[in-house]
């Protein structure tokens, strides 16, 4: 290969994952700061749906016409303002 023709695709993807992979091995305190951004995530993501963001279309109407009644409704209504 010259220098002018760039690496091809899978070798550029196989790059990066060997870089990421050895960058992860020799890590030591990134492991740990790692896994606090995972918990934080997992928080965010799915405790906080779980407590403060509840199901409002399940809760307030029967089948899945309804809901989609009620969500092509509250779009047409927000568009019009």
């Amino acid at each position: 290969m010259s220098q002018n023709q760039e690496p091809s695709r899978g070798n550029m993807l196989i790059r990066v994952y060997r870089f990421y992979r050895d960058g992860f091995r020799s890590m030591t305190v990134g492991r740990y700061l790692w896994l606090m951004i995972l918990i934080k995530l997992f928080i965010l993501f799915f405790i906080f749906k779980l407590f403060f963001f509840p199901d409002l279309l399940q809760r307030d109407y029967d089948n899945d016409a309804d809901r989609a009644r009620a969500v092509r409704s509250a779009l047409m209504d927000n568009n019009q303002n």
